[in-house]
């Protein structure tokens, strides 16, 4: 009688460090600069090898880029609200909670984002990964855009607001106040700059 043969059972290896590496090297970026972080920085900071870095990225390049598309908070959740929500609440009340959205993301990378011209090679590198996945401040400006638009159509913000210039208003708003705060070291009210912001866009 023939026995049916049993797949061996594969054993549990360990869980792998790859996310701990990716955070390691962010903290390093936002207290070192990104100059200074190699992978036998990162390898300390982590407490491994430099060769187990290597199991899981080719390179620093990779990591680095890794690091960028990974560990980086997307504003996709923020605007798909946004865009749920034409013709609910007010649009006032509605883009303030986007632009809070996009201060926080801003106020996450923006040192990450300005660091990366000082490294042509991964500036490059990151273009690429952007473009490749449809990625990008214009994404999310077109999409600022979109529900201003819908607003309009509805006649709840003024026709004659141009919504690309409105949209890309709140987005370089919320950047350059991040950029300001970060460099300077002085934190500033956001209900103060969000009201300012929205009363500017919204009266055209």
């Amino acid at each position: 009688m023939n026995q049916q043969k049993q797949e061996p059972s594969k054993p549990r290896g360990r869980p792998s460090r790859r996310p701990q590496i990716i955070a390691a090297a962010e903290s390093l970026i936002r207290s070192q600069g990104l100059a200074s972080v190699t992978t036998r920085a990162i390898a300390a900071e982590v407490g491994c090898s430099e060769g187990a870095l290597y199991v899981h990225f080719k390179g620093r390049l990779q990591l680095l880029l890794a690091v960028l598309e990974e560990s980086l908070p997307d504003m996709v959740v923020p605007l798909q609200t946004l865009e749920q929500s034409v013709g609910k609440a007010t649009p006032k009340r509605n883009l303030e909670k986007a632009l809070r959205a996009m201060f926080t993301f801003h106020t996450r990378v923006a040192p990450m984002l300005c660091a990366l011209f000082a490294d042509p090679e991964l500036l490059a590198a990151y273009r690429k990964s952007l473009a490749n996945h449809n990625k990008g401040p214009h994404r999310a400006i077109s999409r600022i855009r979109g529900y201003i638009r819908a607003e309009q159509e509805l006649g709840r913000i003024h026709k004659d607001i141009d919504a690309q210039s409105a949209a890309t208003m709140l987005m370089a708003g919320s950047f350059f106040h991040t950029f300001v705060e970060q460099f300077t070291g002085k934190a500033d009210r956001f209900d103060a700059f969000s009201k300012a912001l929205l009363a500017s866009v919204l009266r055209g």
